[in-house]
């Protein structure tokens, strides 16, 4: 090794091969150490957080799921009477499709299809009314009858002589005949009813258009939820 080194070399430094050997090991090892530092040390791309994705559907067994459902008993002349679970906002149509459909004959005339259900109520075809209510009036355990057919005249009861006019499956011509209320007014009760989903308390009838105090007062005692 010393004879392949330049004469100059040996001349200006003055040292052994063994020290230039070491000098050049640890020359060697301090450059491996700051190349390795630089590569640590630089820049490095940053992945995204992953958006937050929607929250799961909650299955039909949960609670929530129940909460969207109503509850009807559905009986008279239908296929296959019973209690009904149905989606919220299903109609009296629904509840009777659900059912079976009607029986060949039943009178339907009275019956709103297109009213909206509430839970606990009693869709009736062509039965009689259950005792204490009138036609289409409240049934006991807090269901409401949605229209008996069959028999005279219209399911739901009028205002003179059949009970008190239920607020939730009366026609217009029955609430025409109540004291006060001619086609508009009973139209607007219809609307109300519709765009609710009924109605909950004879109360509410106070947020009807047209219905004050004085008008409410006279038509309490004759009409029913």
């Amino acid at each position: 090794m010393r004879e392949r080194l330049p004469m100059w070399v040996m001349l200006r430094c003055g040292l052994e091969p063994r020290t230039l050997a070491a000098l050049a090991v640890v020359l060697v090892v301090a450059a491996v150490l700051a190349a390795q530092h630089f590569w640590t040390a630089r820049p490095q791309a940053v992945s995204a957080p992953e958006p937050v994705r929607a929250a799961s559907v909650v299955p039909e067994s949960s609670p929530s799921a129940e909460l969207k459902r109503v509850v009807v008993d559905v009986g008279g002349k239908v296929r296959r009477p019973g209690v009904l679970r149905l989606p919220a906002g299903s109609r009296v149509a629904d509840a009777l499709r659900a059912a079976g459909g009607v029986k060949p004959g039943a009178d339907l005339t009275g019956l709103n299809r297109a009213r909206v259900l509430m839970d606990g109520e009693q869709v009736v075809v062509g039965g009689p009314a259950p005792p204490g209510s009138g036609a289409g009036g409240s049934a006991s355990g807090g269901g409401s009858v949605s229209g008996v057919s069959g028999g005279s005249g219209v399911g739901g009861g009028g205002a003179q002589g059949a009970g008190p006019v239920s607020l939730n499956s009366g026609t217009v011509e029955q609430f025409d005949t109540l004291p006060g209320v001619g086609p508009v007014l009973a139209r607007r009760i219809i609307d109300y009813r519709t765009q609710r989903g009924g109605f909950r308390s004879i109360g509410e009838l106070r947020e009807v258009n047209g219905i004050g105090e004085r008008r409410f007062a006279d038509l309490e005692p004759l009409v029913r939820p």
